[in-house]
């Protein structure tokens, strides 16, 4: 599989991360299917806006972009993305790029101009089979010279570029340049992947005109079918509306973390809606993904610290295999977690309804443990790392860390000074927990049921 990776020119944004996360779940999945996985993500570090960049700043184009490359691999850790297998620059293989364009060059799929090298797209007459992009407009031999094509029509792309006065080259047997964007991920796919690749994915602005140029370059450099199947995440908008700095709409994730939201809500909300659909990213949603982390949170501490009878009912055995078939079903569906999540929250509703009556049993709650450790292998939102990666950030407030163990010795203790009247203990107990985030709820039976606040 390769995937489009960030242009590290800046800090990646939320709209970004939705790719990447659906990324995360199409791996995750795969894997757990027995697949054996190869993934290879490109970091794009040259194009028109480093090179202006990097000059402006009065450093190399290494320098400019390391910034945003470690930026980046926090911002995976902090979403819980699996690392790919090969992550890779573009800078790191320039040889691989020009031994692809002398390929093209050698088939009469290139023509030289004013020192730069373009791909003539007259001479792939299936370009625009991604797309179904109409041709009848195009005018011949026009061209394009900058990486982000401003209109959405086909032209002439830059394969190579030539240098421009004080702008950072590579001397080349090609000549003096620097590659055009288009070539970049086609000779890295290939290098690691080889001609054909199973999956190729990204967000759905890359289709055109960026895997589209992908497909006429390589199948015209190998005759071979590039891409078995193409993946490509919609759109995410900010309250309905395209996010923009001009709106000020645009958020990086760094931004959402100093406004105090959790990584696990921002992943949460970004996986919750199936990829081939627009994503709304609105306060009402994160509420709701943070409501929703939180209530599968508390779930998981119930199974593992209620007591529960003895024994096992076969009923809640088939019912924890229902929802296991049920999610995977839904992610085999194109990948439809509203499907797979609805699956999970159904599991907890009913268990939930089981505890409450009595019906429950202890071996039942291994085996529900069992499927929800199942669901949390693709969802990976269940593990409360929020404080510690917050605080990598130099964000969220500070709040005390507290184990299982804690709680429950610290619930025997409010329960003894009820006992014995000391009414003010007990309520500096119960103030204890809930400024750790620990809500008590007292239960008509005598027992006492801690959760997540």
């Amino acid at each position: 599989m390769y995937t489009c990776g960030p242009t590290v020119y800046d800090f990646a944004h939320i709209g970004n991360f939705r790719t990447f996360v659906f990324q995360d779940i199409l791996r995750r999945f795969l894997r757990s299917r027995g697949y054996r996985m190869m993934q290879v993500m490109n970091l794009t570090d040259v194009d028109d806006r480093i090179i202006q960049n990097a000059a402006a700043a009065g450093i190399t184009i290494r320098e400019y972009t390391e910034k945003y490359v470690q930026a980046f691999l926090e911002d995976m850790q902090a979403l819980h993305l699996e690392a790919p297998e090969e992550i890779v620059r573009a800078t790191d293989h320039i040889e691989d790029m020009v031994a692809l364009i002398e390929k093209l060059q050698k088939k009469g799929f290139t023509y030289a101009s004013d020192g730069s090298i373009y791909y003539s797209i007259a001479k792939f007459p299936k370009y625009g089979k991604l797309t179904k992009i109409d041709l009848s407009g195009m005018q011949a031999g026009a061209r394009v010279d900058v990486d982000r094509y401003e209109k959405a029509d086909a032209r002439d792309f830059a394969l190579w570029k030539s240098p421009k006065p004080n702008e950072h080259f590579w001397e080349t047997r090609i000549g003096p340049g620097r590659p055009g964007w288009h070539i970049e991920c086609s000779a890295m796919a290939m290098k690691y992947l080889g001609d054909t690749i199973d999956i190729h994915t990204g967000g759905v602005d890359l289709a055109f005109p960026h895997h589209e140029n992908e497909i006429a370059q390589s199948e015209a450099a190998t005759g071979h079918t590039f891409v078995r199947l193409w993946l490509h995440a919609e759109h995410l908008i900010i309250e309905g509306e395209k996010m923009s700095k001009s709106l000020g709409n645009f958020f990086t994730l760094r931004d959402l973390f100093a406004k105090g939201q959790k990584p696990s809500t921002v992943r949460y909300l970004l996986l919750s809606v199936p990829y081939g659909r627009q994503l709304n990213f609105t306060q009402d949603s994160l509420k709701q993904a943070e409501s929703s982390v939180e209530r599968l949170r508390n779930f998981v501490a119930r199974l593992k610290n209620e007591q529960f009878p003895a024994g096992s009912k076969a009923e809640m055995q088939a019912r924890s295999e229902k929802a296991e078939n049920d999610f995977d079903a839904g992610l085999a569906d194109d990948l439809n977690t509203a499907v797979a999540l609805a699956a999970v929250f159904d599991l907890v509703r009913d268990v939930n309804t089981a505890m409450d009556r009595g019906e429950f049993r202890q071996q039942d709650a291994m085996r529900v443990m069992a499927a929800m450790e199942k669901f949390d292998g693709i969802l990976a939102v269940l593990v409360d790392d929020d404080a510690d990666t917050l605080k990598k950030f130099g964000a969220g407030a500070p709040q005390p860390a507290i184990n299982p163990e804690q709680v429950e010795a610290l619930i025997e203790e409010r329960n003894a000074a009820k006992k014995r009247r000391d009414f003010k203990r007990a309520d500096a107990i119960r103030q204890q927990l809930m400024d750790s985030g620990i809500i008590l709820e007292d239960r008509k039976d005598g027992t006492v049921r801690w959760k997540h606040k």
